[in-house]
């Protein structure tokens, strides 16, 4: 198995060089890493380079977020470095020595083919990330999960971008994550299209230590942000096949319950409420446009991108 890792970095040099050097101690070793650099003006892309010499180092001319960062490193990953599975991961993510080799351990003892594989997110204190937690599959059946029960693995239905190890002809299949969703919703929307008819699953053994500046989850007073969260959510049940049906109430309802939340502990309502407002509206009045369009003119990016969904198929319906 050949296995690529690939880190979307911006503005982050200190902790990328961090995270290389942890990638570098892995017990199993990479075939390959690349580095998508999203236009820092830190260096990150001068230090990432100096600190893993042979790292395949893409230098994107503007911030695409980490959707689009995501889109154009696991395609490089799949295309150019010919993996079999990739292991996607924040620049601020640390993975402890073992964090690769115990994933594989799963995937190995598992009687299925686990397609999207989640290590357990820790912050610097060592207590469990809030922003990283998997989603639980709801509605699981005995045989599934039980299957993951006896392998140390419990079964999700989607993950986040922080120390995920996915199977590249999945991706092949389903497509590459949606870029112009810019951030937010970009992992959930890509993780559970990929496991809406395969098997994913949470690894509690494989740890990484996630070096955000707070312990705290996104949803509190995400500021600006919140626009994404909310287009991005409308985009995803409006335009995404990554939820069937029968699962579209249960993902709305839960997040007109988070927003309703978000709003009430906020100490700056006013740009949540405009946020809001606006990502409804551009959610309901527009669809993420196809990743080559938005990447267009980054060269070759947009140009390989395009050949990959031409031969993986779009993401949206």
């Amino acid at each position: 198995m050949r296995i690529a890792a690939v880190i979307v970095a911006y503005n982050r040099r200190d902790l990328l060089v961090e995270a290389l050097a942890a990638l570098a101690a892995q017990t199993r070793a990479l075939d390959s890493i690349v580095v998508v650099d999203n236009a820092s003006t830190d260096g990150s892309a001068e230090a990432a380079a100096a600190a893993s010499p042979h790292a395949d180092i893409v230098r994107l001319e503007r911030n695409t977020g980490g959707a689009g960062g995501f889109a154009v490193g696991i395609e490089r990953a799949i295309t150019a470095h010919d993996a079999d599975l990739v292991w996607i991961m924040d620049d601020d993510t640390i993975p402890t020595p073992t964090a690769l080799a115990e994933l594989l351990d799963v995937r190995h003892r598992h009687p299925g083919t686990p397609l999207v594989m989640a290590s357990r997110v820790l912050w610097t204190d060592g207590s469990d990330h809030p922003m990283n937690t998997p989603r639980r599959k709801p509605f699981l059946g005995r045989s599934e999960r039980v299957a993951a029960e006896n392998v140390g693995a419990v079964a999700v239905r989607s993950a986040s971008f922080v120390s995920t190890l996915v199977d590249s002809a999945a991706i092949s299949r389903s497509g590459l994550p949606i870029a112009e969703y810019f951030i937010w919703n970009d992992d959930f929307e890509f993780t559970a299209r990929l496991l809406r008819s395969g098997i994913g699953v949470y690894c509690p053994a494989s740890i990484v230590i996630h070096k955000t500046k707070a312990l705290a989850s996104t949803d509190v007073d995400p500021g600006s942000r919140f626009y994404y969260e909310v287009r991005n959510k409308v985009w995803l049940f409006r335009r995404s096949r990554a939820l069937a049906p029968w699962e579209l109430p249960i993902y709305v309802g839960a997040s007109l319950v988070r927003w309703t939340r978000t709003l009430l502990n906020s100490q700056d309502r006013p740009t949540l409420l405009r946020g809001l407002r606006q990502g409804l509206r551009d959610g309901f009045l527009s669809s993420p446009r196809s990743n080559a369009a938005f990447l267009s003119g980054l060269e070759p990016a947009a140009s390989d991108i395009a050949r990959f969904d031409g031969a993986g198929g779009p993401a949206s319906r």
